[in-house]
């Protein structure tokens, strides 16, 4: 399933993704606090900088555009600076924007003011709100209709984000889903916590987390069962092709029309912040099925996409390639880190690409000790990822002869795989590892000290293509053959 994950990130298409919903500034004020007010028991935040960011159906936008996707956003704005702010943000990101000025509503803008203690660790202290939420009126609305409809004849894919703000009425948003399924375009849409979803009946799918779909269905939604309760009774009501419940620790639940019903898990998390990582799973939602992904491959990509966002601080979008490492970390877990070259080969490419710089060294590795954890850990430090070539047993037995290895093939990978410094073991028969560097192409070739740098087979390959070779320094008296001979010594040689 991995390598599917990964193919499909890796070929996204430029998908024309039409976006309505409620767009939002979010103004970020960062200070240092290091005193207490005079004037009342408060920090005093000390100004540093200050951030503009997309929020709200904005964030979508601005998640849509780092997958890839080509973005049009219809939506409301005040006749104000954060308005102002907010098409340049939506130029900045090169969307498409057709927004609608009604000159006595301020555009929606969030300001928090962040603390850092000692210039470290930003935590959000405050927020202030600037908006007016409610509905739009009925011109302003249609015409956001009109626009809508007028965007749809070169979308592929409609993705309603609704925060509550006014924007996403109901004759708006039934208006622009019976136009979508006129023209047979999907529309996904992330609702907001209201208790009467009858305005998003008939849209291809909802997005929700656990307290929306408690709120909507009136169910508790705690356990495997209640998540399924809850989406089946979502899926009927609303006449829906898909509902994609995500659920924090508990990842994300799939129900579909087709008979999907699945529990996605998650892996545990390190909670920076939670801002923007639902709009994070959506985009990422709406991207895979542009590309041919179905609901459960979509819904665990959204699960990924949006559990990295919680590690960051603030509303930034993720991008394929963090989401590609994500994926290749999460393979490396469960299938551990012995390879073929040829199902090497490729994770390393998508490695490369990232700019990871590759490390290669090889050898026996008959009876593990300090020497070889020093030699891995050193080898390790002079780049991101380490690869480790091992001896099969008979090309072992032709280079040491029959007494050697002591340790069979299965049992020293074993070994291998649980030393921290070792990203990737891969199995060699050949008396000399050239093929494999010839394969790898590795950006560093390691070789103990005891080598001249011309001994170390590849080496002139390795520099021909800008590479190095790194000589890790010995440690005195720490060998296989010296253990081999300290275990003689101790128990008799045999006569």
């Amino acid at each position: 399933m991995a390598n599917r994950l990964i193919e499909l990130i890796e070929n996204l298409p430029a998908s024309r993704v039409l976006l309505v919903g409620d767009l939002m500034v979010d103004h970020y004020l960062y200070g240092n606090a290091e005193r207490l007010s005079p004037e009342a028991p408060v920090p005093v935040l000390h100004f540093q900088k200050q951030e503009l960011r997309l929020g709200g159906a904005g964030s979508v936008a601005a998640n849509l555009a780092a997958l890839g996707a080509k973005v049009t956003t219809v939506g409301v704005i005040g006749s104000d600076d954060a308005g102002r702010q907010l098409t340049n943000l939506l130029r900045g990101i090169n969307a498409d924007a057709s927004l609608l000025i009604e000159c006595n509503r301020p555009t929606t803008c969030k300001m928090r003011l962040v603390g850092s203690a000692q210039h470290r660790h930003p935590q959000q202290m405050i927020r202030l709100d600037f908006e007016d939420s409610a509905p739009i009126d009925s011109i302003t609305a249609q015409k956001m209709i009109a626009n809508s409809i007028n965007a749809m004849e070169e979308a592929e894919m409609i993705c309603i984000e609704d925060y509550n703000k006014g924007a996403v009425t109901s004759d708006v948003c039934q208006a622009i889903i019976d136009a979508a399924r006129h023209r047979g375009l999907p529309v996904l849409i992330d609702p907001s916590r209201i208790s009467d979803y009858r305005k998003y009946a008939g849209a291809t799918c909802l997005k929700l987390n656990r307290p929306e779909a408690s709120r909507a269905t009136g169910l508790p939604v705690e356990t495997p069962e209640q998540f399924q309760h809850a989406a089946e009774r979502l899926l009927e009501t609303l006449s829906l092709e898909a509902v994609v419940l995500t659920l924090d620790k508990h990842g994300a639940y799939i129900a579909s029309r087709a008979g999907d019903r699945r529990l996605l898990q998650t892996r545990a998390r390190q909670v920076y912040d939670v801002t923007g990582a639902g709009d994070m799973a959506f985009a990422m939602l709406a991207t895979a099925r542009a590309a041919g992904a179905d609901w459960e491959e979509a819904t665990m990509l959204a699960n990924v996409a949006g559990g990295l966002e919680v590690e960051k601080f603030g509303v930034v979008p993720i991008t394929p390639q963090e989401i590609i490492q994500e994926l290749l970390a999460d393979a490396h877990l469960t299938a551990g880190k012995q390879r073929s070259l040829a199902t090497l080969l490729p994770e390393l490419a998508r490695h490369r690409a990232s700019g990871k710089r590759l490390v290669f060294t090889n050898g026996c590795f008959d009876l593990i000790h300090l020497g070889h954890i020093k030699y891995f850990q050193f080898a390790k430090h002079q780049g991101d990822l380490l690869i480790v070539g091992v001896n099969t047993d008979q090309s072992i037995q032709r280079l040491k002869g029959p007494k050697r290895p002591i340790i069979n093939e299965a049992d020293r990978i074993s070994v291998l795989e649980e030393l921290e410094s070792i990203d990737y073991l891969v199995p060699f028969d050949e008396d000399t590892p050239l093929n494999l560097i010839q394969s790898i192409r590795p950006d560093v070739l390691v070789k103990g000290a005891d080598y001249k740098k011309e001994q170390v087979v590849g080496w002139d390959l390795v520099e021909s293509y800008g590479g190095c070779v790194a000589l890790a320094p010995l440690i005195d008296g720490r060998s296989t053959s010296n253990v081999i001979e300290r275990i003689l010594e101790a128990y008799g040689k045999p006569r």
